[in-house]
């Protein structure tokens, strides 16, 4: 902090300008800011700042630059990788937090785009767009908390992007705070803009590193008025690939999801997550949920999933299918998929990963990737969860809360485990981080699989951006 500045001082000029209650210092009051969702990360912030418009934003980081205290912009702090909690070491920065900041401003569905404020909960514009009969199709399991600047700034992805890609395919423009409070106004709902280098690609991804977020420009698609969705039991991850291939070469656009769970994971939604129940009789060590959806002929949907089902039945790629009958049943088959992260925290220990291969490399990296965890534990529980139809796996080794706690260095293992199923994607030409980020958990990962360029262009972009290091520092590039 800045020697002419005490903390006192910059306390009383963000609660001159923001109000005394958007500026919460009190233990008590920040504890919901301070720690993520699971319990696993806690940092101290200097304050948690709450300002209801753009403006207060730009005051805000004008105030803390004068101070030299650095800034982490906060979403909903639905974070699996630690990323919306200030570190545990390092300077304490202020906490700011776009919760207030949730108006719609503009909805344009001649124009298919709506724009929103960074604090907008994700499920409200899905909400907004649908009562216009438009779709943003951006969705995850967390879509009832999380905010719209946290998707962006991770770049979200979610149960959708095999038909509509991330969130990065569905922005048209941003509107972002910069290191000197300046406010860039690059909110364009156009589809077609060819004036020089599209800057909001640098800031979407970034995970609050060169500016913040305020508000976006969201691309809107048609409504899907129909949905055919089935829930079955592949033979094995070969037999999913090839069944996803089937209903690619069938369904062409109007496949929406295709997503993959093993029995284990199955087993922790129906245990710890009331209301859950097994689509299908019986045990079975895979499952897939694939949904089309179309604007058209709800009967010509249900068909071809029922003949492309049907065929893989008939080539044995498939033990059991059930298809849902209606609305009701469609949503019951997703709670359960969606249900995966609060299964996982109440169940066990789980050390998530975020791995995304080739598609065609999807059964070759669970088979590798569980080799390489039993060598280290024999044995072990693993849930894998996955978003097969773009080749994004969550390779999850479970310990009990026991076996955690018992461990030796349960640091080190955890670190193991998630080097030894990376490594593993980095050897299949994958990432470790598809779609959470990068946040605490993956900051020592970056050195390990990013290229010396990758991260030379990464520390000239924030040192040109960012120079004194106020968004966030110590995140993203090590």
């Amino acid at each position: 902090m800045n020697d002419a500045v005490t903390r006192e001082t910059l306390m009383a000029r963000l609660q001159d300008a923001l109000g005394a209650a958007a500026v919460l210092s009190g233990e008590s009051d920040t504890a919901g800011y301070t720690q993520d969702w699971r319990g696993r990360y806690r940092g101290d912030a200097l304050c948690v700042v709450l300002p209801s418009t753009t403006e207060q934003v730009s005051t805000v980081v004008k105030l803390c630059a004068a101070a030299g205290v650095p800034i982490l912009p906060q979403g909903g702090n639905t974070s699996l990788c630690g990323g919306a909690v200030p570190p545990s070491g390092g300077p304490t920065p202020v906490l700011l937090n776009l919760a207030r900041m949730r108006r719609i401003r503009q909805v344009d569905a001649a124009n298919g785009s709506m724009i929103v404020e960074a604090g907008c909960i994700l499920k409200t514009v899905q909400e907004t767009a649908a009562g216009v009969g438009r779709l943003y199709p951006v969705s995850l399991g967390a879509e009832g908390s999380c905010q719209i600047g946290g998707t962006l700034s991770t770049n979200a992805g979610g149960t959708s992007v095999l038909r509509y890609g991330n969130t990065r395919e569905n922005v048209l423009g941003l509107e972002v705070v910069l290191a000197d409070g300046t406010v860039w106004d690059g909110l364009r709902a156009l589809r077609k803009d060819n004036t020089g280098i599209d800057l909001k690609h640098l800031f979407i991804g970034a995970e609050g590193t060169l500016g913040v977020i305020t508000a976006a420009a969201l691309k809107l698609h048609a409504l899907p008025t129909h949905h055919a969705l089935a829930w079955f039991a592949p033979r094995d991850p070969a037999a999913a690939l090839r069944i996803l291939g089937m209903f690619q070469r069938a369904c062409a656009s109007r496949l929406s999801a295709f997503e993959i769970m093993n029995r284990h994971q199955l087993e922790l939604v129906l245990a710890h997550v009331p209301n859950r129940r097994n689509p299908l009789g019986g045990t079975h060590a895979w499952h897939v949920l694939v949904e089309l959806g179309d604007t058209r002929d709800a009967h010509a949907l249900e068909a071809v999933l029922t003949e492309t089902l049907g065929e893989a039945v008939e080539q044995g790629l498939v033990d059991d299918a059930v298809i849902a009958a209606n609305e009701t049943q469609r949503a019951d088959l997703w709670e359960v998929r969606h249900s995966v992260s609060e299964a996982n925290k109440k169940a066990a220990v789980g050390l998530t990963t975020d791995c995304a291969v080739p598609v065609s490399s999807v059964p070759e990296f669970i088979e590798a990737a569980t080799r390489a965890v039993h060598a280290i534990v024999p044995g072990l529980d693993i849930a894998i969860v996955g978003h097969m139809g773009d080749g994004n796996v969550h390779f999850i080794p479970m310990f009990s809360f026991e076996a955690w706690a018992a461990l030796a260095d349960s640091a080190a293992t955890g670190d193991a485990m998630r080097a030894c199923v990376n490594d593993v994607a980095a050897r299949l030409a994958g990432t470790f981080s598809a779609e959470h980020g990068v946040g605490q958990t993956g900051l020592p990962l970056m050195q390990r699989y990013k290229s010396t360029a990758e991260l030379a262009l990464m520390r000239t972009l924030k040192a040109a951006l960012d120079p004194n290091q106020l968004f966030n520092p110590g995140r993203l590039v090590p």
